[in-house]
């Protein structure tokens, strides 16, 4: 027998093995080279299997990879992972693509690691980790692309590095609930919409460029902290050179007997003000809503409005006035809204809603929310300036807000045409909501969603409440979303119980949400839209992807898009309103692994051709 016979076999297999290794993107043995220096006891990253690519199109395989339109690696999204070790970001030099690094909320610890070797990066979140020492000047040199960095809530100590205020294009930074100290430096970017540098150790004054940032640290002065620097350092020049730990700490207590002094006169005034307790008495399950009259009056006598004294003690605290987050829009107060007519547009377990008519004309939504309570106040107020920050057409702004401890007020526009539930199933109107226009709303829709995907990419429900009640339009019947980004604020079991994105698959299955939780929102949502019914995540209604799927796709436009419709879509149109309910039953998928991308659903949507004939004039819905 010939003993080199079985050499042709192996070349074979060789071939084969190289064949299938070639069959792998590049980018696969980064991500794994990657996944090497990092500690996954979870099994977070258990998708990430050998011989698979991580992306398919822009459609991702692997665990918190973001993929874009080409194939490639263009994000790597690991929060709430569990995720631990000593991070080595070397390996991901080797991605072009990558645009976008987030690890929020893990375990991970040691020092800053090396973003400098990845200058392609626009956005870099490491908040709620252990990480700890102090960053050299140099840590985000050459990174001239970064536009939002966030190392909160880590253990960082020493002096902000040079290189993060050299940054030239940067718009958020947040290094609040570090260690930090020295002095603030000048940023260069002209750019900033967002600085949070609370809870370190900073000194000195607050630089122009951020005076109207969150920079509350007990050594700083200037705006907008309400601490003189001129006083600060008369001050300290009298005195004595040879005793400042003499004078600093009577100084301390100087200001901490001021601070109690107020607290206590607010404190007192707002006893005298509550009212007796009533005992002995019934209170029925249901109830009305609480006129704009009661709800304004309760917020100012608590916060001290009834009077000149509480009014004056108030003044220099946050409690008893709205805190605006959106520029551009003409500023008011709480008497204002007092003042102003009003009518109650929604009330339920979640939330209530009034329109308030100002005295300009100008027409303001008032919700009153009483389950916010997850997060204290700087968290609450953090998040809502992240929310005021936001703007896109299909988004209905965040104006203002109030805050106390038992409730919250948040202040939005007003939107003139109400909301797409009163459009499609408002007896009066139903049958006027022709197709392209529901084709228009679907579209904008998705486009919402998809801007807040990527602006609040540290959220692993960017929305949470999408349906048709959220869903509001204005008067050329375009969509604006409301009601977004609330899962951080809101009691866990209270959104648990009333919120749209908790009444997912997975979470009934597994009490869980993820970032394809509002995917399955828009999926229903499309689903009602096209068939007109109500979905079973309200009361009474029906469970639309049933009732589809039980329908043959070649009946789908007799059986199930909406009957009362008219008149019946022309071919064009009927041929991508059938299209557009596959791609609601594909958002709808009961696995949230194999339901369908948000990006994927977006690209399939604009793709869809609208009816190309005539004008489609507005519906008045008032």
């Amino acid at each position: 027998m010939d003993g080199r016979r079985p050499l042709p076999l192996l070349v074979v297999v060789l071939l084969l093995l190289l064949a299938r290794r070639s069959l792998t993107s590049p980018d696969a043995d980064v991500l794994f080279a990657f996944k090497a220096t990092i500690i996954d006891n979870s099994g977070s990253l258990s998708s990430w299997i050998p011989d698979t690519d991580p992306c398919s199109g822009h459609v991702t395989k692997w665990a918190g990879v973001i993929c874009d339109n080409e194939g490639s690696v263009d994000g790597l999204r690991l929060e709430n992972m569990n995720l631990a070790g000593v991070i080595d970001v070397g390996p991901l030099a080797a991605l072009p693509q990558l645009r976008s690094f987030s690890i929020i909320n893990n375990g991970f610890a040691g020092t800053m690691p090396e973003f400098g070797k990845l200058t392609s990066l626009k956005a870099v979140y490491l908040s709620r980790n252990k990480f700890s020492g102090e960053l050299p000047d140099a840590s985000f040199a050459g990174m001239s692309w970064l536009k939002k960095l966030y190392l909160s809530n880590n253990q960082f100590t020493g002096a902000i590095p040079a290189s993060v205020a050299a940054l030239p294009r940067l718009l958020e930074l947040g290094l609040d609930g570090n260690r930090f100290g020295g002095a603030i430096p000048q940023f260069r970017s002209n750019e900033l919409k967002m600085v949070n540098l609370s809870n370190n150790n900073l000194e000195g004054s607050v630089p122009a460029g951020i005076s109207n940032m969150d920079a509350s640290n007990e050594g700083l002065c200037g705006k907008p902290l309400q601490v003189s620097c001129s006083l600060s350092s008369s001050s300290s020049s009298s005195s004595s050179p040879s005793s400042p730990s003499t004078n600093q700490p009577l100084l301390h207590m100087s200001s901490m007997v001021v601070l109690s002094l107020v607290l206590a006169i607010i404190a007192i005034i707002l006893s005298t003000r509550r009212r007796p307790p009533v005992k002995n008495v019934a209170v029925k399950n249901s109830k009305p809503a609480p006129t704009k009259e009661e709800m304004m009056e309760e917020g100012t006598t608590r916060s001290g409005g009834g009077s000149t004294t509480s009014k004056k003690s108030t003044k220099e605290t946050d409690q008893g006035r709205l805190i605006f987050v959106k520029e551009g829009i003409g500023k008011f107060d709480l008497r204002d809204l007092l003042k102003s007519s009003a009518e109650v547009l929604a009330t339920g377990n979640f939330v209530t809603a009034y329109k308030a008519a100002l005295p300009n004309g100008t027409a303001m939504v008032v919700k009153r929310f009483r389950n916010m309570n997850r997060v204290g106040k700087e968290d609450f107020d953090e998040h809502m300036r992240r929310l005021g920050r936001l703007s896109h057409p299909n988004l209905l702004p965040l104006v203002a807000y109030y805050y106390r401890k038992d409730e919250k007020l948040l202040v939005t526009g007003y939107a003139v045409k109400r909301s797409l539930a009163d459009l499609l199933h408002g007896s009066r109107l139903k049958a006027s909501v022709d197709w392209f226009t529901r084709l228009k709303i679907v579209k904008g829709v998705a486009k919402g969603l998809n801007y807040l995907y990527e602006e609040l990419q540290m959220l692993s429900v960017p929305h949470g409440h999408l349906k048709s009640t959220n869903v509001l339009l204005n008067d050329s019947l375009q969509p604006l979303l409301t009601d977004f980004a609330l899962i951080p604020v809101m009691n866990p079991a209270h959104a648990a119980q009333f919120m749209a994105a908790f009444k997912c698959p997975e979470y009934k299955k597994q009490e869980r949400t993820c970032k394809k939780s509002d995917v399955w929102s828009l999926g229903v949502l499309i689903l009602e839209i096209l068939t007109g019914k109500v979905p079973a995540t309200e009361k009474g209604g029906t469970d639309l992807p049933a009732l589809v799927n039980s329908v043959p796709r070649e009946e789908w436009a007799s059986k199930v898009l909406d009957g009362e419709v008219n008149p019946t879509p022309e071919a064009t149109t009927k041929e991508a309103l059938i299209e557009l309910l596959q791609i609601g039953l594909d958002c709808c998928e009961e696995d949230d692994e194999k339901r369908c991308e948000l990006e994927e659903a977006l690209d399939r949507i604009e793709a869809l051709k609208e009816a190309s004939s005539g004008d489609h004039a507005a519906i008045d819905i008032n």
